[in-house]
């Protein structure tokens, strides 16, 4: 086959078609209409002499040819997207940019409110659209639909660009009259009732089981090391939530310490450090290589890198 032959157009809309494997939001992701996007299908399998989507009982799925070409397909535009980012200087003091950050509530409640108070100083034009987890996918971070998801992150696809913004420690937040406090080890400890918390990745979250350590996460697992299991007396995912409910006089929760220091000025709350150790955590940012050299996104990554700094030090 020429390759002169091939329009730049199909290659785009191969790309949108395999991620999607349904004409109709393949043609709404692109802003045509749907006789238009089955028309690109039609002369993408004659240029190709494959049908590269067929129906089955789940829906339409990539025939072979389609999964050899879409990790190609996707790096050929890529790269020609990076090329062809302006080069144009980016003045935040006069920009009326507005970011879109995938946030987990972790995130927002450290990170995101000096964010802001440093973009009220230094850029006041500037806009930020907080998305949540649930709001979300890869595909859109990918798409540089979304400019930045900050979050934990277990696996990330390999196109990503990503940077580390903080390791962090648990520590346990209770109220000041919480009887456990004037003598916090392991067994009090497990005496206590509990409030999880917890939200990470992508997607819509799932109803908890007590007894599913492996989905509980880091506090229970360090204490299933210990052959250990705390009482769990409520499941959240919200760390303001998890904060208020500390107040309760007999409910003690184990959150990450840059989180807990937002109210370690009141009165009511006490923060201890926990009687067995947790492994740290790690909060990162990713952002897709379509933004990579885009001067404003530049510019922003560093806004953000230095408010975690900041905060830091801290929180030591």
């Amino acid at each position: 086959m020429n390759i002169n032959k091939i329009d730049l157009n199909l290659l785009i809309y191969l790309d949108v078609l395999l991620r999607e494997c349904n004409v109709t939001r393949s043609a709404n992701q692109l802003n045509i209409t749907q006789p238009a996007m089955s028309n690109g299908l039609k002369r993408l399998r004659d240029l190709l002499s494959d049908p590269l989507l067929v129906r089955t009982s789940e829906g339409m799925k990539p025939t072979e040819k389609a999964l050899r070409l879409q990790p190609i397909v996707r790096k050929v535009l890529l790269e020609l997207e990076e090329a062809l980012q302006p080069e144009a200087d980016f003045n935040e003091s006069i920009s009326t940019r507005v970011f879109r950050i995938m946030a987990s509530d972790y995130a927002a409640s450290t990170v995101i409110p000096r964010l802001l108070n440093r973009l009220r100083e230094f850029a006041p034009g500037i806009t930020l659209d907080i998305m949540t987890p649930s709001d979300v996918t890869f595909h859109d971070v990918e798409a540089g639909k979304i400019d930045m998801a900050i979050n934990r992150f277990e696996e990330l696809p390999q196109s990503f660009h990503q940077k580390s913004v903080w390791l962090d420690t648990f520590v346990c937040m209770m109220s000041s009259n919480n009887p456990v406090k004037d003598n916090f080890d392991i067994d009090a400890y497990l005496q206590a009732q509990h409030i999880w918390v917890s939200k990470t990745g992508f997607g819509v979250g799932v109803g908890m089981d007590p007894n599913d350590v492996q989905k509980l996460g880091w506090v229970d697992e360090a204490l299933q090391a210990l052959d250990h299991k705390r009482s769990i007396r409520v499941f959240t995912r919200s760390y303001h939530t998890a904060m208020h409910l500390a107040l309760e006089q007999d409910l003690i929760a184990t959150l990450p310490k840059k989180v807990a220091m937002v109210n370690k000025k009141n009165p009511d709350l006490v923060i201890l450090e926990p009687p067995f150790d947790i492994p740290q955590i790690e909060l990162k940012m990713i952002w897709s290589p379509l933004l990579h050299h885009d001067a404003s996104h530049i510019w922003f990554r560093r806004q953000v890198i230095d408010v975690a700094n900041e905060l830091k030090a801290q929180t030591q």
